[in-house]
């Protein structure tokens, strides 16, 4: 049921946002020049990362620099994107696990529609694959400058070509003064975490930039031991010539953490602070094989990331006012998982057997009401490489700018799986298997078991071009195309017998295309509308999923098609974006378990977008960031009319903060209120998942220019939200708990 309070928090945000800009906009129509915040360059969505200002965009983008980034104090980097609109995220499964939804496109989970990319380039052209999404190789730190958020707009046509949400991470860059950063954190769920960062110049027009961290936790749910621990290390060099610059960055990671599952919603006991694994399950034998071989593995290995993202750019500007841009990037690194997944509901002791039930670790002896599950051991072991190159050339003439680029991208992934492994243990933190239940000891497990070897590669290979024309006053139409062809070579043992179970060659080619236009208004503001049509290519796992489909014919390929109607205001005081979007997803599919059929569907979804901010002089300031969509699966075997599975119709995030003088010190106190509509569980829409409201709350003192404190509270009041509900048995009443409270404590020096 929708609450009252949160109906009301919404209405008030929308209702502030509008008047606030009513306000400064009278005001600014006096003002003889915009501000440094009309300047302010995206490079998303444009050829080559070329760049256009903001005001000038002709779609939707939100820019969150490092001062947000530092009082949003994100968990993840999933966690971060909830500061752009039209995005909903699950990041309740941890620091390397969440599902990401955009602009109500479907999916089952992961991040099937988002481009993460660093410095410009996609740090893995497939945006999800079975057991990864984007945001499990990617760490925030305080390297970071800046992040976009593109939705929809040009998408289609430029870069990788993925339609959603492309995210743009930006690098700190070195200057001609040396510069460097320390900062320790704590927290109350014992984290320590170091990050350094050192930058500068080494030699004329060469500037560097170094830093990373170490980290280690028992994690914001206390698996009894240190089950978050990583390191990440950057590089960023920049070389600076007289028409242009090269950029070279590295960024080597190893970070893993526990990977928060779906608990029982019915068990007393078990909320947010819950977590399955423990000292008493951690290690755990599996078999796995038509030889049923038996091998240990250590599950507090959770979700992370081993390995590398590196690459940089040649920007250059040539003669007769040509311009070259050329982004490339290499990812080659390991991200397995290891997890206690449940399967099916709570259950007893008494209800599964009558026989004796001890721990098969303690010993202990539980009686006939012992709350218990089937927990699986799942095992993925995945090995990973992509190398991107972007290249694009751009001319301007007297009143158009014409660009043309090539994209190509390698992907591969190598995957060994054994998933299932089923059995009962105690639902209690940290619970332990139990002996004396027949199938606890039997090679099958309780359960359903699916193991595989599989190797995938991919080859895409896209030309594309746009054109902007300037021969209106005031007025900016752009188009653009584009031609992709993607093939695909995968093969998969299913069973671990050494036997090709199923094999692929798939060579498929697809053309998209966008159309904008962008009315200058005023110096600062203006309105935009878009138009635009895109493919998402099917990777190795759409394949596996979805083969009945594919031998019966489907090409897997899910059509994006997306409408954009946008007004956006910029001054000094005030930033404020307000979207109107419209899409439809045709070939959309969902598989609930391996083997199991998949279903087919279209999704036509509908929406509002508000992004603000508003900085008042007195110190006050105001960010406003909402969400109210419609979804509606119009085409399916079983679920037409539904709504889409796992998306709020609304959403609201509004942080407040007030800058204030004490003496000589400089103070900041902020609040950030979440507010989330009901969703449902499942496409079927037979399950509801409750809306909740969150709070968030923080201070930084700076005593001196140099040294900075920081006090983050994030989920103040302890609400006991449910993101999710368990996506393999919808009905089984199983879900994920928002993260519990947890304060961190910082303290940062700073040399400049």
């Amino acid at each position: 049921m929708k609450t009252g309070f949160s109906k009301c928090v919404l209405a008030s945000a929308v209702a502030l946002a509008f008047a606030g800009q009513s306000a400064v906009a009278q005001e600014a129509n006096n003002t003889p020049s915009a501000g440094d915040d009309t300047e302010i360059i995206v490079v998303s969505g444009t050829p080559g990362g070329a760049g256009i200002r903001k005001i000038d965009a002709s779609f939707a983008v939100t820019n969150i620099d490092a001062s947000d980034i530092e009082k949003l104090a994100p968990k993840s980097t999933a966690d971060l994107f909830k500061a752009i609109p039209g995005v909903w995220v699950e990041s309740s499964g941890g620091e390397s696990g969440a599902n990401i939804f955009v602009r109500g496109f479907p999916g089952g989970g992961d991040a099937p529609f988002l481009t993460l990319s660093l410095q410009g380039s996609p740090v893995y052209p497939a945006p999800t694959l079975s057991f990864l999404e984007n945001t499990q190789i990617f760490r925030i730190d305080e390297t970071i400058e800046m992040v976009e958020g593109l939705r929809g707009g040009p998408n289609p046509v430029v870069s990788n070509g993925q339609p959603g949400l492309t995210t743009n991470f930006r690098l700190k860059r070195g200057g001609e003064s040396t510069e460097a950063l320390a900062k320790y954190t704590v927290s109350d769920y014992g984290l320590n975490r170091v990050d350094l960062v050192l930058s500068g110049a080494l030699d004329d027009d060469l500037y560097y930039m170094i830093g990373g961290y170490l980290k280690s936790s028992p994690g914001i749910r206390d698996a009894g031991f240190r089950s978050e621990q990583g390191n990440q290390f950057t590089i960023n060099l920049t070389k600076v010539f007289d028409n242009g610059e090269l950029n070279l960055y590295t960024r080597q990671t190893d970070d893993r953490g526990t990977w928060y599952l779906p608990t029982p919603l019915n068990v007393a006991g078990i909320d947010a602070g819950y977590t399955q694994i423990g000292p008493l399950n951690r290690q755990a034998t599996i078999t796995y094989g038509a030889d049923n071989t038996q091998e240990s593995f250590d599950f507090a290995n959770g979700r992370g990331w081993d390995g590398h993202v590196s690459g940089g750019s040649l920007k250059l500007d040539l003669a007769d006012g040509w311009r070259l841009v050329d982004r490339f990037s290499i990812t080659d690194g390991n991200a397995n998982t290891f997890g206690l997944v449940p399967n099916g509901s709570a259950t007893t002791v008494g209800e599964v057997t009558d026989a004796a039930v001890t721990g098969a670790v303690t010993g202990e002896t539980y009686g006939s009401n012992t709350p218990i599950q089937q927990i699986g051991r799942w095992v993925v072991l995945k090995d990973i490489f992509a190398f991107t190159n972007d290249v694009a050339v751009s001319k301007s003439f007297d009143n158009v700018d014409t660009a043309f680029g090539l994209y190509t991208a390698t992907t591969e992934a190598k995957d060994w799986w054994s998933l299932g492994n089923h059995a009962y243990h105690v639902l209690q933190p940290g619970g332990e298997m139990l002996a004396g239940i027949e199938c606890n000891t039997s090679d099958e497990g309780c359960g359903w078991n699916y193991d595989i070897n599989s190797a995938g590669d991919a080859q895409t290979t896209a030309f594309y071009g746009t054109l902007s024309y300037y021969g209106i006053e005031d007025l900016i139409i752009d188009a653009g195309i584009r031609r992709e062809q993607h093939e695909v070579n995968y093969s998969v043992d299913e069973g671990l017998d050494g036997i090709v179970t199923k094999a692929v060659t798939y060579d498929q080619s697809k053309t998209s295309w966008t159309f904008g236009a962008n009315y200058a208004l005023d110096d600062f503001s203006g309105v935009f509308v878009r138009m635009n049509r895109g493919y998402k290519m099917p990777y190795f796992d759409d394949f596996r999923d979805n083969w009945g489909a594919y031998t019966g014919g489907e090409q897997l390929i899910k059509e994006v098609t997306q409408g954009e109607v946008g007004y956006k205001y910029m001054n000094d005081e005030l930033q404020f974006f307000a979207t109107l979007f419209a899409n439809r997803v045709k070939g959309d599919t969902f598989v609930r378990q391996p083997g199991a059929p998949a279903e087919i569907l279209t999704n036509e979804a509908m929406g509002v977008e508000l992004d603000g901010n508003y900085d008042h002089d007195s110190g006050f300031s105001l960010n406003l960031n909402a969400t109210v969509q419609d979804t509606e699966i119009t085409a399916s075997a079983a679920n037409e009319g539904n709504e889409a599975q796992r998306q709020p119709g609304w959403q609201v995030r509004m942080t407040p903060s007030y800058e204030f003088e004490v003496g000589e010190m400089y103070a900041n106190v902020y609040a950030t209120l979440t507010a989330v509509d009901d969703r449902f569980g499942n496409n079927e829409n037979t399950v509801v998942l409750p809306g909740y409201e969150k709070v968030d709350f923080g201070v930084m003192v700076e005593p001196t220019d140099r040294l900075k404190l920081q006090l983050a509270v994030d989920n103040l009041t302890d609400e006991q939200g449910i993101t999710e509900g368990d996506p393999r048995n919808a009905d089984a009443p199983n879900g994920r708990y928002i993260l519990p409270r947890s304060v961190k404590f910082s303290i940062s020096y700073a040399l400049y």
